[in-house]
């Protein structure tokens, strides 16, 4: 227990100052609104590109493994988004946001040291496996859906247009697609550019952490608070659960089952609120999701390291 607070107080504590600052007017929102444009369109990028770019996407590459993880992951998704839809009456923008936070779980802020710290660094090879197409494919999802659903009563052709002008206009999946790039191809960065990006880099999360702050107390949860409880469940139980009957039946290595339900089991990781900030659908639900949901998980991942061999 000691040691989830240990990883998820310093979390806690960025958001905080992020929050304080707002409430106090040490920083006003335009601000706050230019930080997170900042950590969205520049520095989160950078660091998506540096991950995949280093990655070694062969390692623990197993089918049965990013199957179980990634069928508890779209379940949440389609859950949240019909929930959403047929139990809170959201409008359909809202109802996809909802569901992109049952789809995208905390897998590097709190998945990777959560899981060194329980079983040590040798055990997180499946978690590199798993994160190495996390963004990929749950940005994929939720733009293709996002946008299908903003094009509504259009053509197949101008839909899809819509949608692949959408994903190579989004910074982190231009991040993204230039990190595999750069992997698969070989190339190394020059020296002074491998800095840089390790500057933009170490900006990346506490930037994104302060200002969630400073949106959580724009967007405090006052009327919502059932569908942010709803948000919770998809990430915090049904991903997990779904992702350990999937492992059950697939035959999941000890390691591997460890890997995806504690990574399945973490909290809605910040993008979810980046997602809804993009297409200003459902903000107060995916902010507050994202920090109610990191105070639950000490619980919840508490319970799942008792169960897990």
């Amino acid at each position: 227990m000691n040691a989830l607070i240990d990883v998820i107080l310093p979390v806690f504590l960025v958001l905080g100052f992020g929050y304080l600052a707002t409430w106090r007017r040490f920083i006003t929102e335009p601000a706050i609104d230019g930080l997170m444009k900042f950590s969205q369109n520049f520095a989160i990028p950078c660091l998506l590109f540096s991950g995949i770019s280093t990655l070694d996407l062969g390692q623990n590459f197993e089918i049965r493994l990013l199957l179980s993880f990634y069928t508890g992951a779209i379940s949440g998704f389609t859950v949240g988004l019909l929930g959403a839809r047929f139990l809170f009456k959201r409008d359909w923008e809202d109802c996809v946001a909802i569901g992109f936070i049952g789809l995208f779980s905390n897998s590097l802020l709190l998945g990777l040291p959560i899981t060194e710290r329980a079983y040590g660094s040798d055990a997180l090879a499946p978690n590199y496996a798993i994160i190495s197409i996390h963004a990929p494919i749950c940005y994929c999802i939720g733009i293709s859906v996002m946008e299908t659903v903003r094009n509504r009563g259009n053509d197949a052709i101008s839909t899809l247009r819509a949608i692949l002008k959408a994903m190579f206009k989004n910074a982190l999946v231009i991040g993204i697609t230039l990190g595999f790039i750069v992997n698969l191809s070989g190339l190394t960065l020059p020296g002074p550019v491998s800095e840089a990006l390790g500057l933009m880099i170490r900006a990346a999360l506490p930037a994104a952490l302060f200002a969630l702050g400073g949106v959580l107390y724009r967007y405090r949860p006052e009327g919502d608070l059932r569908a942010i409880a709803f948000a919770c469940a998809l990430s915090l139980l049904l991903h997990p659960m779904i992702t350990y009957g999937m492992g059950t039946a697939l035959g999941l290595s000890t390691g591997q089952m460890r890997s995806a339900v504690l990574t399945a089991s973490m909290a809605p990781g910040v993008n979810t609120y980046l997602f809804a900030n993009m297409y200003g659908a459902a903000r107060r639900v995916a902010a507050s999701s994202v920090l109610i949901g990191t105070a639950m998980s000490i619980l919840t991942i508490w319970i799942w390291l008792a169960i897990l061999p």
